[in-house]
C-alpha cells in the first residue's frame, strides 16, 4: 500500500539507530504513523519538526503495518516561530491534541484544513498571537469528535443576549441573568468563542483554555483515562503567566 499527500507533522521521536517514528495528519488519511529512515539525522531533523507541512510518501506492505516515510518540505512552520514562545506552544498544543484525540486512519478533512490555516496564520503573521483562532479551532476539534459546544443561546431561557457562562455538564451557554446562585459553578464564556474577529485579551485566552480544556479532559481524554497532553498544559501555564504579567512584551509572547 502506498499514498502521497500533504500532511502536518504531529510528533517525532527517535526510533532505532538514527531513524524517527513520525505521526502525521493528512486530509484523506487522518492520523498516520510511519518510520522515517535517517529522520533523526542532522540532515533531516529540520524537516521532521512538529507543525511543519510536508508532502509525505507513506509505504507499507499492508495497511495496518508501520509504514516507511519520506517527505519534502512545503512549509517550515517551526523554524519561523523559534523566537516566539507563545506561538510555539500553540502549534505544539494543537498538534498534540490531534495526535492524542483522533483515531488512527480516520479522515477529518475539515479539521485538517482548519489546522493548516491556523498553523499558517501563526507562522506567516505570528504577532499578535492569534489565540482567538486557536481557541475556536479547539472548539472545532470537540465538534468534529461529536462533542460540540452549544453557545448560541441560553440553556435556561433560550435568550441569545448576555451569554456569560457555560454549563460544565452540558456544554451549553447560560446567560448572566439565568446563572443566579449557580454562577460560581459555571465556566466563564469569553466573547471571542462566538466572534470570529475577536482575538481577546490574555484573560479571555485563559478563560477560553479553561473552557475547552474542561471538555477535552472530560469528554475526549478522560474517557480513555488519559490526562490532557503535556503540550496543552504548557500552553495554559504560559497564558496564565501572560495574564498575570504587567508588561506588553510578555503579552506579545516575546
Amino acid at each position: 500500500m502506498e499514498w502521497e499527500a500533504a500532511a502536518l507533522v504531529l510528533s517525532v521521536r527517535p526510533y532505532g539507530e538514527g531513524s524517527a517514528l513520525v505521526h502525521l495528519f493528512s486530509e484523506e488519511h487522518g492520523v498516520s504513523h510511519g518510520m522515517a529512515r535517517g529522520g533523526a539525522s542532522r540532515r533531516q531533523s529540520s524537516l521532521w519538526q512538529t507543525g511543519n507541512l510536508v508532502m509525505a510518501r507513506w509505504r507499507a506492505r499492508l495497511a495496518d503495518q508501520l509504514g516507511t516515510l519520506t517527505a519534502e518540505p512545503v512549509q517550515c512552520v517551526a523554524g519561523r516561530i523559534l523566537d516566539a514562545p507563545l506561538q510555539l506552544e500553540m502549534v505544539s498544543s494543537a498538534c498534540a491534541l490531534v495526535d492524542g484525540a483522533l483515531p488512527q486512519g480516520e479522515a477529518y478533512p475539515e479539521l485538517f484544513m482548519r489546522l493548516v490555516r491556523l498553523v499558517t496564520l501563526i507562522s506567516v503573521a505570528p504577532e499578535p498571537a492569534p489565540m482567538g483562532d486557536y481557541l475556536r479551532w479547539e472548539a472545532q476539534l470537540l465538534a468534529s469528535l461529536g462533542y460540540g459546544l452549544d453557545l448560541s443561546e441560553c440553556a435556561v431561557t433560550g435568550s441569545r443576549e448576555n451569554l456569560l457562562y457555560v454549563s460544565p455538564r452540558s456544554g451549553r451557554a447560560v446567560s448572566g441573568d439565568a446563572a443566579g446562585d449557580w454562577r460560581d459553578r459555571l465556566l466563564p464564556l469569553p466573547p471571542l468563542m462566538a466572534n470570529d474577529t475577536d482575538d481577546g485579551t490574555p484573560e479571555d485566552w485563559r478563560d477560553g483554555l479553561v473552557l475547552t480544556g474542561h471538555f477535552l479532559s472530560r469528554w475526549v481524554f478522560g474517557v480513555r483515562h488519559q490526562p490532557l497532553p503535556a503540550a496543552r498544559e504548557r500552553l495554559i501555564e504560559y497564558v496564565q503567566r501572560l495574564q498575570a504579567g504587567p508588561t506588553g512584551s510578555e503579552k506579545s509572547g516575546q
